[in-house]
């Protein structure tokens, strides 16, 4: 009883917080030109607002509710921690607004990109690998915006912090520090073929122009070695917060050994629920400063937004085999966004704001 009380409170408070958001929290729309892709990067931005503004629900869609926001709101104080936000595969910056909000709510200037080849209709098995070009996105980003002379009164350049979902999770993890291995990812997909990022390979179906097109197997082993092993390190970044991060079986230790600043590895499932493929206690225990915590009765989709009460049955509809609306157990999307916007919060206020 106890238990369902306390999730309750939480679940009321994060609802509360929710509401209270879209009344001081701003957001834009901005473009940073990416000289490695040669072309912009779509990037949204969140941040404490003076409260003026046009109230918008940041990433509603036909699927999923939106986070309310300030379009272009002031943006209030100065010299904020910085944290960028790294999507999941076929996904977008918009897609985590609910958590940028409770970031920008807690102090934070807030920023997403979409990387171009792994988002919501445009994402390819081919692109999947290429983890050097999303690390480039966020490196671009990050000098782009402490350079401008608009952004950098507004940022403390000594507190950066990324939070990453999925692949999303591996590219933080790789501006750590970590470096991948490519015989190592080649072998866990044969050893693991079955497993949801492995069958994306398999060929099939990819995205093009947000329209569905036909691919062939891709085969890991063309991957180019050098890019996919090289390191991606920005000593700028001082923290980041890992969720169900991908890749989990390529990292080398050596390289997770060297990590210096503080990671925050958080699992979605309960124990023994946990695919391999992202399944995160032994990289925590590999990194000398790294906490690990898991989100009991959650998958791996729980991290996507809250889904509208009829999007469940419309992707059915239109041929969708992912469960991105099916409830992963008996606890309500909104009740673990709570309890993941409480580790998160946390770890960039214990990471980044101590550090003031």
């Amino acid at each position: 009883m106890r238990s369902i009380i306390s999730a309750t409170i939480l679940l009321s408070a994060f609802t509360l917080q929710s509401a209270l958001a879209g009344e001081s929290v701003g957001t834009r729309d901005i473009t940073i030109h990416s000289p490695a892709r040669a072309k912009d990067l779509a990037v949204t931005v969140w941040y404490p607002s003076d409260g003026r503004g046009e109230t918008v629900r940041v990433g509603e869609n036909r699927i999923f509710e939106g986070a309310a926001a300030l379009k272009n709101a002031a943006i209030q104080p100065e010299h904020l921690p910085l944290v960028i936000l790294s999507h999941g595969s076929g996904s977008r910056g918009i897609g985590m607004a609910w958590v940028a909000t409770a970031l920008a709510e807690a102090g934070f200037l807030v920023v997403a990109p979409d990387h171009p080849g792994t988002t919501s209709g445009d994402s390819t098995p081919e692109d999947t690998p290429k983890i050097w070009e999303r690390t480039d996105d966020i490196s671009t980003i990050i000098t782009s915006l402490t350079t401008d002379a608009k952004w950098s009164k507004t940022i403390d350049a000594s507190r950066i912090g990324v939070l990453g979902f999925s692949l999303g999770g591996s590219t933080a993890l790789e501006l750590a520090g970590a470096r991948a291995d490519l015989d190592a990812y080649v072998q866990y997909c044969v050893d693991y073929a079955t497993s949801m990022d492995c069958r994306w390979f398999s060929g099939g179906r990819g995205y093009k122009n947000d329209a569905p097109i036909t691919v062939p197997k891709f085969d890991l082993r063309s991957v180019d070695k050098a890019r996919f092993e090289q390191s991606n390190h920005d000593a700028r970044i001082r923290t980041a917060v890992l969720v169900d991060p991908g890749l989990e079986v390529a990292f080398t230790k050596d390289s997770l050994r060297a990590i210096d600043i503080p990671l925050s590895f958080i699992n979605l499932g309960s124990v023994g629920k946990i695919p391999v493929s992202v399944l995160s206690d032994q990289l925590a225990r590999a990194v000398p400063h790294a906490t690990y915590a898991q989100v009991d009765d959650a998958d791996h989709f729980s991290f996507l937004p809250v889904c509208k009460p009829d999007a469940a049955e419309f992707l059915k509809s239109v041929g969708e085999i992912d469960p991105i609306c099916e409830p992963a157990g008996p606890r309500d999307r909104r009740d673990i966004h709570a309890q993941l916007v409480k580790l998160i919060v946390d770890a960039f206020q214990t990471t980044l704001k101590a550090s003031n």
